[in-house]
């Protein structure tokens, strides 16, 4: 995890009876990603009128390919539509580029 340094990252820690446990570390969380693509500290606190920053589709499909085997879908077009709302309401525009 040292490349990872300063992002948070969910696991998941499964304990059983003998005292062996697994370890599973996940990917960040979309909007982590998201505000780090964008170079923002926080989202809007009004997403609908407060647009706080733009990412691009390019951008969006780069986080989707990231996050994809923690999204619960096959296609790529339906994690970056799962990127992309969690950027609206986050407050950040999806522009096209």
């Amino acid at each position: 995890t040292k490349d990872k340094e300063g992002l948070t990252l969910p696991v998941v820690i499964t304990a059983y009876e003998d005292r062996t446990f697994d370890f599973i570390i996940k990917s960040p969380p979309a909007s982590v990603l998201l505000k780090q693509a964008c170079g923002i500290a926080k989202a809007s606190g009004e997403p609908n009128k407060e647009k706080v920053a733009k990412v691009s589709k390019s951008k969006v499909k780069e986080i989707a390919e990231k996050k994809f085997q923690d999204l619960n879908t096959t296609s790529i077009e339906q994690a970056m539509k799962q990127i992309e709302g969690t950027a609206q309401s986050m407050g950040i525009e999806v522009v096209e580029g």
